[in-house]
């Protein structure tokens, strides 16, 4: 039988462990157990060969929701926790309200947006209630780095869940929205209200999940679409053309790419979908002697 951590439950344990809450690391804790086994349901059905990667562990309310979850598959999960008080913790928590499912259990000491490998795990679906300050960076690297998560679901602040999810055209279509289409399609799936965390946060949340999607569309690669992606909102009130002039090497030059991948130069790049930036990057290959690149930014925080 799991035993759910409740508000009480967290703040004695925290207590306890000498944990104050710090903003620096983006740390809320869910203290409504409901909240958590929402999200283990989102994660949706499981085999017995998933691995569900959870970041940002923190006291374990989440843990204990997805290993109930995974009960009848015998699916395992790999917390990472950068926290090394809360990663040294969480074993001792699940062994006490949740001791037959222990055993799988693990729990990483590391900082995900620096995570290369889970040695031999190989993870399927990413579940986690991401910081704030970090959310999008964290996974767009966790989507680059493992090619085997197809699906998850994740916790974040509501602007940005709303950028991440954002069409071409939305208002708040922008460097996540297009970066995150490269991987997956993602989708609303509902408020968090924030009565549910401690401390309470001064900002609503929401849950996303996503699947992902075959990549590589026109065979451009990640860091040259994304480059343009970067260019393209870097100045979003410019035409194209403007835009895409110090990466193309000049406007007439981005001028001709554009037209050779069917984009028209006075269009914004709020109006693009990510075929056609993946298109732009295809275009430009065939005059590479004019075309200035920048250092690809998968990881960054969102511009726009």
């Amino acid at each position: 039988m799991i035993r759910p951590l409740g508000a009480g439950d967290i703040r004695v344990l925290a207590a306890s462990l000498g944990v104050r809450p710090t903003k620096k690391l983006g740390q809320n804790f869910v203290v409504e157990p409901g909240t958590v086994r929402q999200i283990a349901a989102l994660a949706g059905p499981l085999a017995a060969d998933d691995v569900i990667l959870e970041v940002g562990p923190g006291l374990g309310s989440l843990t204990l929701a997805l290993l109930e979850a995974a009960a009848p598959s015998g699916a395992r999960v790999v917390a990472v926790e950068i926290d090394p008080v809360l990663a040294a913790q969480l074993p001792k928590t699940i062994a006490d309200r949740a001791p037959e499912a222990a055993r799988r259990l693990e729990v990483l000491e590391a900082d995900a947006l620096g995570l290369a490998s889970l040695g031999e795990s190989a993870p399927t679906l990413l579940a986690a209630n991401l910081p704030y300050n970090v959310a999008v960076p964290v996974l767009l690297h966790l989507l680059a780095t493992f090619a085997s998560i197809r699906h998850g679901v994740i916790m974040v602040q509501a602007e940005v869940a709303d950028r991440m999810c954002a069409g071409p055209g939305s208002r708040v279509y922008g460097v996540p929205s297009a970066k995150l289409a490269w991987y997956a399609t993602a989708r609303s799936a509902g408020v968090v209200p924030r009565s549910v965390f401690w401390p309470v946060p001064n900002v609503d949340s929401k849950l996303v999940t996503f699947t992902r999607h075959d990549a590589s569309p026109n065979g451009a690669s990640r860091p040259d679409v994304f480059r343009v992606i970067d260019a393209a909102f870097g100045q979003r009130r410019k035409t194209l053309r403007a835009a895409l002039a110090t990466w193309a090497g000049s406007p007439a030059q981005a001028e001709r790419v554009l037209r050779a991948a069917g984009v028209d130069p006075g269009a914004r790049g709020e109006s693009l979908g990510i075929a056609d930036f993946a298109r732009i990057a295809s275009a430009a290959q065939a005059a590479p002697a004019d075309r200035t690149a920048e250092p690809a930014a998968d990881d960054k925080l969102p511009r726009s």
